[in-house]
């Protein structure tokens, strides 16, 4: 009985885990999409200044995917812990 409820248990965070890790790439997706949407509006706008606004949207798109990553991975570990 013990057992089954474990086994029920880890199923369910493992589910969760990859529920969690899904939308954690969704949503970096999207968010790297309105970045880059942004940016080439900006640069349509203003020409002059596309080098700077390619560097700042270089790095927002960093940033983005590595928060990212980082639930991507608490995700993974919640599995395991």
């Amino acid at each position: 009985m013990l057992a089954m409820i474990l086994a029920e248990i880890a199923g369910t965070l493992g589910l969760g885990a990859c529920l969690g890790a899904g939308i954690a790439a969704i949503g970096a997706g999207l968010g790297i999409g309105k970045i880059g949407a942004s940016a080439m509006e900006a640069i349509a706008r203003q020409p002059e200044a596309s080098g700077d606004i390619r560097s700042n949207m270089i790095v927002i798109a960093a940033l983005v995917e590595g928060v990212a990553l980082f639930a991507v991975i608490v995700c993974v570990l919640a599995m395991f812990v």
